[in-house]
């Protein structure tokens, strides 16, 4: 089993930033790739980045892309999502997500386990 937790989000103005972190525990001597997923109201859970055990290849969605950078840092089991440029688009639940695999996936179904979420809202 590993838990994930996640944290650092909150309320942010346009054009804002903030860096989530999602702490993993429990199996960690695994290799397993990561994910941040976001959910909004009343939408279905959207792929936003990932990246590969050795972090050395990451992917985001068009959505974000030059605005939010994944990374990782296996010696404190956490992995990062920073966010630049937010916008009210932007507002969601915030998930991050392990595979049981050292290659990401962009597919919500791919991912073993799975955090409790933090709220990012962004005003306008």
């Amino acid at each position: 089993q590993v838990q994930l937790v996640e944290s650092g989000g909150g309320l942010v103005q346009a054009g804002g930033s903030l860096r989530l972190s999602c702490a993993a525990s429990g199996r960690t001597s695994s290799s397993y790739a990561m994910g941040w997923f976001r959910q909004a109201p009343g939408k279905e859970r959207e792929f936003v980045a990932a990246i590969t055990w050795s972090g050395g290849s990451t992917a985001v969605a068009n959505s974000v892309k030059g605005r939010f950078t994944i990374s990782r840092d296996n010696a404190k089991n956490t992995v990062f999502l920073r966010m630049n440029s937010l916008k009210p688009d932007d507002t969601a639940v915030y998930y991050c997500a392990a595979r049981l695999s050292s290659y990401p996936s962009s597919q919500v179904t791919m991912y073993d386990y799975w955090g409790q979420g933090t709220q990012v809202t962004v005003s306008s």
